[in-house]
């Protein structure tokens, strides 16, 4: 089973779509290069019509029942495709979840530090997730903890909201801020 794609002049094989001759059902739904529903048609037919308009039949879907074969340009089809790609790749990036780990015995200049840092993130559209890591005794006395976290929503309520409130899962206490 030959899978095809133009790749520069050159032919390579890889998982994209069937097209062309390549396609291996006896009929299919065809869709035209505007975008009009010809109907279900034999595949050679529908190639015939893809090759006298210089276009390629590529087959779109193939689970469906008759498989569905668009008339279109293939490496035009690619090259938006990868584009879509991007953009969703970029906009999934955006919203990451950034993540801060420190003692509870933290310095009140190091935990400025990281509220700074936070408000860098939360301009950049990310969520930030702080988190006392308690370690030995220190679990004896989460107050401590909660008292750096409480000091943090303090300091950055201003430009945070928090979405979910502090509470304690085993050895972390974690609170979750968002841009207001």
């Amino acid at each position: 089973m030959a899978i095809f794609e133009i790749n520069r002049g050159r032919r390579s094989y890889g998982r994209k779509h069937f097209i062309n001759e390549f396609i291996r059902v006896s009929e299919v739904r065809l869709i035209d290069d505007k975008g009009q529903n010809v109907g279900v048609i034999p595949t050679r037919e529908a190639l015939k019509i893809a090759q006298d308009r210089e276009l390629d039949l590529v087959l779109i879907s193939e689970k469906a029942n008759p498989p569905i074969a668009k008339i279109l340009q293939y490496t035009k089809f690619l090259y938006e495709e990868r584009k879509k790609q991007a953009s969703t790749k970029a906009k999934s990036a955006k919203s990451d979840t950034k993540e801060f780990i420190f003692g509870p015995n933290i310095g009140d200049g190091d935990l400025q530090t990281r509220v700074e840092r936070t408000e860098g993130f939360l301009e950049e559209g990310h969520r930030v997730k702080m988190c006392v890591k308690l370690s030995g005794r220190q679990r004896e006395h989460p107050e401590i903890g909660m008292e750096k976290l409480n000091k943090a929503v303090r300091l950055l309520s201003y430009i945070a909201r928090v979405e979910e409130e502090p509470k304690i899962k085993g050895n972390l206490i974690t609170v979750m801020f968002v841009k207001k």
